[in-house]
């Protein structure tokens, strides 16, 4: 049974990892998919995923957009409604860390990490609910963390951006519910990835596994699943949530 079906997506930050495998589990299940990129070194794997999306019998376009740009933004919503001709799910996905100790993080690097990861959400956000408001639904789907639940030792800016994306997520529940529009967070835990190619280190792998109930790191494919139920009617009754994705690690 396809979850999805006839419905159009829109996946920041899909290029790779989990917004790759997000972008996949929707299609899979029936979504058209319009999926993002932003440095021209991805250009060509947002291509492959493209079409490997479109194989699956499912309408899909890469874009090339940043989502910490409000104009571009604007701009993608604008093409994805002329290309699919509604936007029924947003996933903010895009992101990145620069994680260093406060007392050496520069300002440059606070904002670059700020605006990738909370900004980005606004501005999409900012622009789909107009769509979605006329049509009366949909779902917005935010990328936080679990760092964004505990914090982390270096990781300031980031625990601050992710922890933004909740306070924003449910202050769009509030706003959008009287319209059938519903606003989720997920929030992974160690999820293995490029991005988190520290994990495979041998003594710091132990430490983080040590503190993890389930005992292991999580998977790609695990978040989208969780982001399909938080996508398709499965969870119709469910907005200003977040999801903790981690294996028991902060509980």
């Amino acid at each position: 049974m396809k979850l999805l079906e006839g419905k159009t997506a829109i996946v920041t930050g899909a290029a790779r990892g989990i917004g790759e495998a997000i972008a996949c589990k929707l299609a899979e299940h029936g979504a058209n998919v319009a999926l993002t990129y932003v440095s021209e070194s991805s250009a060509e794997k947002a291509s492959a995923l493209e079409q490997k999306l479109m194989a699956t019998g499912v309408k899909a376009k890469a874009f090339r957009s940043n989502a910490s740009i409000f104009a571009e933004c604007e701009s993608l919503v604008t093409e994805v409604i002329r290309e699919f001709g509604t936007v029924d799910i947003c996933v903010n996905n895009a992101g990145i860390s620069k994680d260093n100790l406060l007392l050496r993080m520069t300002p440059e690097q606070w904002d670059e990490v700020i605006d990738t990861n909370l900004k980005s959400v606004y501005n999409m956000t900012k622009q789909v609910i107009r769509p979605m408001m006329k049509a009366k639904k949909g779902s917005i789907i935010n990328m936080s963390s679990i760092i964004g639940i505990r914090g982390n030792a270096g990781q300031s800016s980031y625990a601050a951006s992710k922890a933004g994306i909740i306070g924003f997520t449910k202050s769009m529940a509030h706003e959008l519910g009287s319209r059938n529009i519903r606003s989720n967070a997920i929030a992974p835990g160690f999820i293995e990835t490029d991005m988190t190619q520290y994990l495979n280190d041998g003594e710091a792998s132990k430490a983080y596994l040590a503190k993890i109930p389930l005992g292991r790191f999580g998977s790609a494919e695990e978040i989208a699943n969780t982001t399909l139920f938080l996508a398709s009617d499965l969870s119709s009754y469910i907005t200003g949530q977040v999801i903790s994705a981690c294996g028991g690690l902060n509980i």
